[in-house]
């Protein structure tokens, strides 16, 4: 199939032609902030589509000549294409403000391209990687119904994740974060608890887990209180943002019987050169470390004697 004759990179450079400012951005927020913005400044401004379609107009533009080829204004760009172009009147500049105005209006088409280009990769890898997937599976495979699910967490099971990861790195995706998220004593939960209650333990980690995750991140229970997930091209911050939240909920979770707790550690496959098979073991190797820290804290002793 074509899914594996060309590189992911040479996918975004030829699909960007099939998207548009409905596609790669949520519309009516984006217009409503360049409203905002024309408003709060006394600016006039258009934007309009790549072909010169109008979509937000602020002031009077009527007599303006559009002409997106000899006078493209500022142009939206993703991938190297132009998908918006957005114009603002020079007259409606107060010429005490011109030098922080324009600066403004520079930043924002930063923005604007930075969010598409965000928007526009994780539709495109998520679809790469279901079509790479199906592509490489078997007819017969397909047919058998195969089990991917982890029956006690609904997560993918070791073997499946194992799969998923592969055509990743099949696929020549990067970046790729990588999480590894260990729960803390659930020995000790099985021996009070029994079986009974660490199953209940491992289901309220998995369920904050996949709580806080998008629906494109890939999360697998790895072993029996092990859990690891993919973030493929993270926004700046995303992953660590995604660490800390699942961190707090599990120290803030008041379930009567169990006590959720868990060590993370995270490592990022930076090119495609890197296998997440490696990260993950960059990442159990911070995990153990953040776990023999949370253990020795006095806020987590605390909270255990309580148990």
């Amino acid at each position: 199939m074509a899914y594996n004759t060309i590189s992911f990179d040479q996918r975004l450079s030829e699909n960007i032609k099939n998207y548009s400012l409905d596609t790669l951005y949520g519309a009516s927020r984006v217009f409503g902030f360049l409203r905002h913005l024309a408003q709060s400044h006394g600016l006039e401004l258009m934007l309009t589509d790549r072909h010169g379609e109008k979509e937000v107009v602020v002031g009077e533009f009527s007599r303006f000549s559009l002409d997106v080829v000899n006078d493209p204004g500022y142009k939206i760009r993703v991938q190297g294409r132009t998908i918006a172009h957005l114009y603002v009147k020079e007259e409606s500049i107060d010429p005490s403000e011109a030098g922080a105005i324009r600066e403004l209006i520079e930043d924002t088409v930063s923005l604007l391209s930075y969010l598409g280009e965000q928007a526009y990769g994780y539709r495109e890898s998520s679809i790469y990687v279901d079509e790479l997937e199906r592509s490489l599976k078997p007819s017969e495979e397909r047919r058998s119904g195969q089990e991917k699910e982890d029956p006690l967490t609904g997560v993918l099971n070791a073997t499946y994740f194992e799969k998923r990861a592969a055509i990743i790195d099949r696929s020549e995706i990067a970046p790729v974060a990588v999480v590894e998220a260990n729960i803390n004593d659930w020995k000790l939960h099985n021996d009070k608890l029994g079986d009974e209650g660490s199953d209940r333990l491992i289901r309220t980690v998995a369920g904050i887990l996949k709580e806080e995750a998008k629906p494109e991140y890939v999360i697998g229970r790895t072993d029996g209180d092990v859990f690891v997930i993919l973030i493929t091209m993270p926004a700046d911050g995303e992953a660590e943002d995604y660490v800390s939240r699942i961190r707090s909920r599990c120290d803030s979770c008041e379930d009567p019987y169990v006590r959720p707790s868990i060590a993370a550690g995270l490592a990022f496959k930076e090119n495609v050169e890197e296998s997440i098979s490696d990260k993950i073991s960059d990442a159990e190797y911070l995990c153990l470390e953040n776990k023999l820290e949370i253990k020795n804290s006095a806020e987590y002793m605390e909270r255990m004697q309580s148990f």
